[in-house]
């Protein structure tokens, strides 16, 4: 332990230089490319297979990145990365509940899923780098932002575990209001189109809808994510590519877990004990003094022991097996 200590307090290398940042943008742009322009070319219902095998690549992707981290600055900064992901991915988790509740709001067919998800996923590029480098910029100038930051953890992570069973209510989202009332709307679904002309008039379709909810709730999870990865990490670099590998495996996660979202009831307490650890640990940093090793390994013990709970105490009536888009092996 105290040798971990040790090594939590030595200085950290710099990671983000600008020729980092650039290859690891054109890398993302890659991903994204292969996704829309080859996997997901034409319009369909993903199957399992598809699904499973894209979400096993992202992951072994990010592998392979905090496998060169290690290698390039250090066990640490590797710890820290795969600390940052590990959050990321089950707060991505967790969002799949939000997802549902909005594509089934919408009536949003099975096919068109893939194609507001990816879009979400770009969008969420771009906020996610403003945030981090808000974030970074304000702990760089005002040191105490930290303890805002924990605090603001530990009440999420708080209402996390008081708070279950709350519902997501689309329909009440202020910019979808906003919208209807200032631009026409189709009724109906209109391929993957996000606006469409009828009888010479241009209109947005529902499309569009659900791809300003899914944006506008994104923001929502950043303000909550980001903050949690700098309790693991100071560095933008890792949070923001942390971050971005768990988003880019959302949407094949999503259509792998849609029929088994209800097998996870207990995630949401996991994560709610896990934000608030990450706040404390924030707080009380002057005085909590954890090395990154003992983080990941406390926060992935609460995280599989809430999966874990949730397959052994199903809720009554959950299913077995998934039975959403990916189940299956439907193909169009």
């Amino acid at each position: 332990m105290d040798g971990a200590l040790a090594l939590d307090s030595a200085p950290m290398p710099t990671v983000g230089t600008p020729l980092y940042w650039s290859a690891f943008l054109v890398i993302v742009a890659a991903v994204l490319a292969i996704d829309l322009g080859v996997v997901n070319r034409r319009a369909h219902v993903a199957r399992v297979r598809e699904a499973t095998l894209w979400a096993l690549f992202c992951v072994a992707l990010a592998a392979l990145f905090a496998g060169w981290l290690a290698l390039r600055f250090g066990g640490r900064v590797g710890l820290e990365f795969v600390t940052g992901y590990v959050i990321e991915y089950a707060l991505s988790v967790d969002n799949l509940f939000v997802f549902i509740v909005i594509f089934g709001y919408f009536a949003v067919p099975s096919e068109l899923q893939h194609r507001v998800l990816f879009w979400g996923i770009l969008g969420a590029l771009v906020m996610r780098a403003v945030f981090v480098i808000a974030g970074a910029a304000l702990l760089a100038r005002f040191h105490w932002m930290i303890y805002v930051f924990g605090a603001f953890l530990v009440f999420t992570g708080l209402k996390l575990l008081v708070a279950r069973g709350e519902q997501v209510e689309p329909g009440r989202n202020p910019l979808l209001n906003l919208v209807r009332r200032l631009l026409p709307v189709s009724h109906d679904y209109h391929g993957q189109h996000f606006v469409v002309r009828i009888e010479g008039r241009r209109m947005v379709t529902p499309l569009l809808l659900v791809l300003l909810v899914i944006e506008t709730t994104d923001v929502v999870f950043a303000v909550d994510s980001i903050p949690a990865v700098f309790g693991v990490t100071r560095d933008p670099f890792l949070v923001f590519t942390s971050n971005i590998f768990a988003i880019l495996g959302l949407r094949s996660l999503y259509f792998l877990l849609h029929g088994l979202m209800n097998r996870f009831q207990y995630l949401p307490v996991g994560l709610g004990v896990v934000l608030t650890f990450v706040g404390v640990k924030m707080v009380g940093e002057r005085w909590i003094h954890l090395s990154i090793g003992v983080s990941l390994a406390v926060i992935a013990a609460v995280l599989g022991l809430a999966v874990a709970l949730s397959w052994l105490r199903p809720k009554p009536g959950a299913p077995e097996s998934g039975d959403g888009p990916a189940a299956g092996d439907q193909e169009r």
